[in-house]
């Protein structure tokens, strides 16, 4: 069995999701921790982790793996508390090991705490010398562990004026959920890069880095944590505090295009809504003339049908996907290779055969599968294959918690776009333009589009860019 890299994979990925949730009435909650990781495993498939409080002390069930390979029902049944946090993992800081999966737990003269993070601090390097320096020793090797060491290493005796100081000192995205003594406690970075959302059952409240994890345990929402905010939950009360005043609204458009599950609703936008926009949105700024559309599995489904319904050109099932394929499978030998053995997606030859097929996914990275997809196509018969693409073009890092390659293996950045058409083999490629990109969004939210433009909400440290 081979381990697939991250070279193998020519998509962007978000590095995690968490969950938080309470009883009211002081029933344990693991259960509906479980299947909340569960709504959120497309965030993070190396690890998952869940912990509970029970009466101010931390229980903690942690591995690699899928949430249903972690847990099984004893494991839940131990997970004992009336409140608890989840964490499921892809690692963009920090090397990919039990080590660093999270929650993670620590002590300090408050007592037991536990956090689970999403995102990534920018000066998590500096911060992590200094606190080496003044004698601090790390058990991991992620950025989360130096927000767990900056709380327990506080002089207040006061939670909250121990989670301020060490927010104010903070840079970078994070989306928190933590749990310590009585309170539950959500916290979104001072530009709300990462999402985070608070829910309500009869008894309980619920904190989630996408609503789709609300609906499976039939939470509603109650709203977005805003940008710069803290909650502090005591069972059915929720206290609210900014901690910084310096806030604005840059919530990751990649969360909307590929990230996010398309039945999720983030910041008061539709996931799926926006991606039928950007379609008919790429129509409006690309049109052409084609006999059929087709989407790539699954994120450039709904950008497809948006450019089929505006456009009025048919939409069909183009690829069948193997839903058995995981992160581990013998990988073909370089015969098979380039005898264009497809593993995870294969055409539809009655459907794509003779035909003039535009073609739509959510972004292209290296380049690697979209000439793979088109080489499939070809393969069965396509006449001409017309590439569109539901984001701009893709020519920076992110440094806020989505693994993106080098700049030089940014096919983007080092290519044209009449150079990427090449490579790929299509007979036209088109990309969404970044005022397009944020028309379709359709709501007065600011969004980060660093990856495009190059162009932050925040600085960069140099050494960084």
């Amino acid at each position: 069995m081979i381990f697939l890299n991250k070279e193998d994979d020519d998509k962007l990925h978000e590095e995690c999701g968490v969950f938080g949730i309470n009883s009211f009435s002081g029933r344990d909650v693991a259960e509906k921790v479980y299947y909340g990781l569960y709504a959120l495993q497309h965030r993070g498939q190396e690890s998952a982790g869940i912990a509970s409080n029970l009466n101010g002390e931390i229980i903690l069930k942690k591995s690699m793996g899928l949430v249903q390979d972690v847990f099984n029902n004893q494991d839940i049944q131990e997970l004992r508390g009336d409140i608890a946090i989840g964490h499921v993992r892809y690692s963009t800081s920090g090397e990919s090991s039990v080590i660093n999966a999270q929650p993670l737990v620590g002590k300090s003269r408050l007592g037991q705490m536990c956090i689970a993070h999403n995102g990534t601090l920018v000066n998590a390097g500096i911060l992590r010398e200094l606190l080496e320096d003044s004698g601090t020793m790390f058990q991991t090797t992620i950025d989360s562990e130096v927000i767990l060491n900056l709380i327990v290493r506080s002089g207040n005796k006061d939670l909250i004026r121990s989670l301020k100081e060490t927010l104010n000192v903070i840079k970078g995205a994070f989306a928190l959920t933590m749990t310590m003594g009585e309170y539950l406690i959500g916290i979104r970075d001072p530009y709300g890069i990462r999402p985070l959302i608070l829910g309500k059952t009869e008894d309980n409240y619920v904190l989630a880095s996408e609503s789709c994890a609300l609906d499976v345990i039939g939470a509603r929402i109650v709203r977005d944590i805003e940008p710069g905010e803290m909650v502090i939950i005591e069972k059915d009360q929720v206290t609210s505090i900014k901690y910084s005043e310096k806030t604005q609204h840059r919530v990751c458009s990649f969360e909307y295009i590929y990230f996010a599950r398309p039945d999720s609703t983030m910041d008061g936008v539709s996931v799926y809504d926006a991606r039928l926009r950007m379609g008919a949105t790429l129509y409006d700024e690309h049109p052409v003339e084609a006999d059929l559309v087709i989407g790539v599995p699954d994120s450039g489904i709904a950008a497809a049908l948006g450019f089929s319904r505006h456009s009025g050109i048919p939409f069909d099932t183009g690829f069948v996907k193997n839903k058995y394929i995981g992160r581990t499978f013998i990988a073909p030998s370089q015969e098979l290779r380039e005898k264009a053995v497809n593993i995870k997606l294969n055409a539809m030859r009655s459907v794509v055969e003779g035909k003039r097929v535009v073609l739509i996914d959510d972004s292209i990275v290296r380049g690697t599968t979209s000439r793979k997809l088109i080489e499939t196509l070809r393969f069965a018969g396509a006449r001409e294959i017309h590439f569109r693409v539901s984001s701009p073009m893709v020519q920076h890092p992110c440094y806020f918690g989505i693994d993106t390659p080098y700049r030089e293996h940014l096919i983007a950045a080092v290519k044209s776009k009449e150079e990427i058409r090449q490579e790929i083999g299509a007979d036209s490629l088109e990309f969404i333009s970044e005022p397009g990109l944020l028309k379709a969004l359709d709501h007065d939210n600011g969004y980060c589009t660093g990856c495009f433009s190059g162009i932050y909400p925040m600085s960069i440290p140099q050494e960084e860019e």
